[in-house]
This record gives C-alpha cells, sequence and structure tokens, in this order.
C-alpha cells in the first residue's frame, strides 16, 4: 500500500510540474519568442523603407503624362509591409502587419486578410490578431473605443483610422464583418475602413471581437508623425 501511495503521490508532483511548466511556457516564454519575432519583423521593414527609391519618371516623357496611377503590388503572403499603433493600448504599442492570417503568419504580429482590401484604399482593410500567447498583442482589446486612433504606415503614408463602434461580440462564423461594407458596423456606403478582430473570451476562441474604423487622414512620412502619436 505505501508503495502505490508513494507511486501516485510522485506521478501527482509529476503531472503538476509539467502543467505548471507548460502554463510558464504559454504565459511567459512564447510570449518572449513572439516579441522577438515582431521586433524583427518592424526592424525588416525599416530596412526596407530606408533603401533608396526607383528615381521618378524622367519631365516631359509622353507616358508619364497620360498614365494612370499604377496599381499597387500584391503584398508578398506571410510577409510584414506595415506597422500599426494604437496609442489606447500604450504609446509603445507598436506591431508588424503581414500578409494573411495562417497560424505561422500570426506568431509573428498582426495579419491582413488577403481578400480584403489594402492598406488606404477603397474598401474595407481588416486585420487579425492575438489576444493572448504570442505576444498578446491585442490582449486589451475590450479597453478600445470609439474615437480611438489607430495609425499604420507602410513606409511612405501615415494612415490614422478613428474607430466609429466597437468592441462588438459575434462568433467566428460571422464573416460578413470583414465585408468591404462591414454587417453591423454602421456603414450604409462603400468607404475606406479598418476592421480589427481578436477572440473572445481572452482565453478561448468561442467568439470574436470587432472593432470598426474610418480612414480619418493621411500623409506623408516626411511630414513627421501624424497628431494622434505626438505626446
Amino acid at each position: 500500500m505505501r508503495v502505490i501511495v508513494r507511486t501516485v503521490s510522485e506521478l501527482c508532483i509529476t503531472v503538476g510540474s509539467v502543467i505548471v511548466l507548460f502554463v510558464v511556457y504559454v504565459l511567459f516564454w512564447t510570449g518572449v519568442k513572439a516579441d522577438d519575432v515582431m521586433d524583427d519583423q518592424i526592424e525588416l521593414l525599416q530596412e526596407q523603407w530606408a533603401q533608396p527609391s526607383a528615381p521618378p519618371a524622367a519631365a516631359g516623357s509622353s507616358t508619364a503624362s497620360t498614365a494612370s496611377p499604377p496599381k499597387p503590388a500584391p503584398y508578398a503572403k506571410g510577409k510584414p509591409f506595415a506597422i500599426m499603433y494604437i496609442p489606447r493600448l500604450g504609446f509603445t504599442w507598436n506591431k508588424p502587419v503581414l500578409e494573411g492570417t495562417a497560424t505561422g503568419t500570426l506568431k509573428k504580429g498582426l495579419g491582413h486578410y488577403a481578400e480584403t482590401a489594402q492598406l488606404g484604399r477603397k474598401g474595407n482593410f481588416a486585420v487579425a490578431g492575438h489576444r493572448r500567447t504570442y505576444g498578446d498583442p491585442f490582449k486589451d482589446f475590450p479597453q478600445l473605443r470609439r474615437g480611438d486612433a489607430v495609425v499604420l504606415t507602410d513606409g511612405t503614408t501615415w494612415f490614422t483610422y478613428r474607430i466609429d463602434k466597437g468592441p462588438y461580440k459575434t462568433v467566428p462564423s460571422d464573416i460578413e464583418v470583414i465585408d468591404p461594407v462591414p454587417r453591423t458596423s454602421g456603414y450604409t456606403r462603400p468607404g475606406r475602413y479598418l476592421t480589427l478582430t481578436t477572440c473572445e473570451p481572452e482565453w478561448g476562441h468561442s467568439h470574436r471581437l470587432i472593432v470598426w474604423a474610418h480612414l480619418d487622414s493621411t500623409q506623408p512620412v516626411e511630414a513627421g508623425k501624424p497628431e494622434a502619436l505626438r505626446r
């Protein structure tokens, strides 16, 4: 009987230790690794943006005066293309935005729904992020309020969006929240919108939290940071 009790006790201690180590891994180590990865993605973007751009077309060119503005190139799957700032979540809060919402992509930062509009363009630019684990990018998502700024840059332009509605709770199957004119957003006609999505509850994924915003202003990066990012 003593052997059985001792064996069971040792087994319980072992299982308990494994559970504690797993919790530490989920709460701490994945966050540390994710922060490093996100920092690397931002550094990669900043290095790309620091490279000299192609020279403009020669003045007087016959094509320069007649050609329509070029269509923006598609974003590369799994690669970063912008940085997002949300002052409500802290003036040091900034995350890379990558193309796609695959599991591996969301471990590196926020993910752009590839089927939605590009940044600043007509339509709905929709972005997803983890609520918990992998850096907890949207841990404080419920704090977002109407009027809050969501600022993004693609290295050439600052885009300032203003939240109009949310956080709105819905189910994962409610994919209409990222439509060009999002359902239940309050918008009634096409525009330049932003949708942010994350999981609800904090440690689960049975529901989703949504906020919607409209493009409020843009300015070139040469003009300095937008007002929303000035302390």
